[in-house]
C-alpha cells in the first residue's frame, strides 16, 4: 500500500507574523458586508412566516450596510480585492435572490411556473449586472465615476419592492395582482441589464455654500423616515428612478465635452 505523502506542517510564526501586520480594522468594512449579508438572507424566512414588513426592513438595512462598507473602507483605506469580491456576491445573495423570492412568496406564487420564470428572469439580470460591474471596476483604488452603467442592484432591489410598500400604506387589493409586480419586475430586470446611465450617490458633490442648507432639510427628511418610514422610502425610490432622464442628458452632455476637447487637442498644430 502506497504511502500518503507529509503534508508539511503550517509556519505558525508567519502566520501570527501576518496576522501582526494586518490591522483589524481593515477587517470592519468585511464585517459590514457579512452583517449585510445575513440581513438580506433573513428576509427570506421572515417571508415564509408571512412577516412582509419585516421582510422589506431586511433588505432595507442590507442596503443601508451596503452604502456603509464602501464608504468605511475608503475612509479608513481598507479596500482590497477580497473585499470587493465578497461584496458582489453578498449582493447577489440580498439584492438579487432575497427579493425576488419574497416578491415571489408574497404574490408571484399565485401564478404558477410563470411568477418562478420571473423571479428567475430578475435574479439572472442581477448576475448580469454584477458581472459587469466588476469588470469595469478593476482598479479597487480608482475614485467611483459620477455614473453607473444601468440601474445599482440595491435600487433595484427596493423598486421591485415598490408595490408592497405600497400596501403597508393604502388597502388597494389592485397592488397585489401579480401582473403589476410583473411589470415592474420586467422594468427593472431592463433597466440594470441596459446601458443607460444612471447618478452615483457616492460622487455626489454638494457645494460647501448649500451644505448647512441640506443638513437642514435633512432633519425633518429623518423624522419622516422614522414616522412615516414607508411613505418616505417609496417616494425617495420614486424621486431616484425620475432622475434617470436627468443623469441621460448630463451624460450626454459631459461626453460631448469630452469629445469636443479631444477634437480641439487633435487640431493643435505642435509644429508651429
Amino acid at each position: 500500500m502506497a504511502k500518503l505523502p507529509k503534508v508539511p506542517k503550517p509556519d505558525m510564526a508567519r502566520v501570527a507574523k501576518l496576522s501582526e501586520t494586518v490591522p483589524m480594522t481593515r477587517h470592519i468594512p468585511s464585517a459590514i458586508t457579512l452583517a449585510g449579508l445575513c440581513a438580506g438572507a433573513t428576509a427570506i424566512p421572515l417571508a415564509l412566516y408571512g412577516h412582509w414588513q419585516a421582510a422589506v426592513a431586511a433588505i432595507v438595512l442590507a442596503a443601508f450596510l451596503d452604502t456603509m462598507d464602501g464608504w468605511i473602507a475608503r475612509l479608513i483605506g481598507a479596500g482590497s480585492e477580497f473585499g470587493a469580491q465578497l461584496d458582489s456576491l453578498v449582493d447577489l445573495v440580498s439584492f438579487g435572490i432575497a427579493p425576488s423570492v419574497v416578491v415571489y412568496l408574497w404574490t408571484l406564487s399565485q401564478t404558477g411556473g410563470a411568477g418562478w420564470v420571473m423571479t428567475l428572469i430578475y435574479a439572472i439580470c442581477c448576475a448580469i449586472r454584477l458581472a459587469r460591474f466588476n469588470v469595469e471596476s478593476i482598479d479597487i483604488d480608482a475614485p467611483p465615476a459620477k455614473h453607473f452603467t444601468g440601474m445599482p442592484i440595491t435600487i433595484a432591489a427596493c423598486l421591485i419592492l415598490l408595490p408592497m410598500q405600497f400596501t403597508f400604506q393604502f388597502s388597494d387589493p389592485a397592488l397585489r395582482d401579480p401582473m403589476v409586480t410583473a411589470a415592474v419586475i420586467a422594468i427593472v430586470s431592463i433597466m440594470m441589464v441596459s446601458r443607460v446611465p444612471t447618478f452615483s450617490l457616492k460622487r455626489l458633490h454638494i457645494p460647501p455654500n448649500r451644505r448647512m442648507a441640506l443638513a437642514v432639510l435633512a432633519v425633518p427628511v429623518l423624522a419622516s423616515a422614522v414616522i412615516y418610514p414607508w411613505a418616505t422610502l417609496s417616494t425617495g425610490l420614486i424621486v431616484y428612478f425620475s432622475t434617470i432622464p436627468v443623469s441621460v442628458i448630463q451624460f450626454a452632455n459631459e461626453a460631448r465635452k469630452r469629445r469636443i476637447s479631444l477634437r480641439d487637442d487633435d487640431e493643435i498644430d505642435f509644429t508651429a
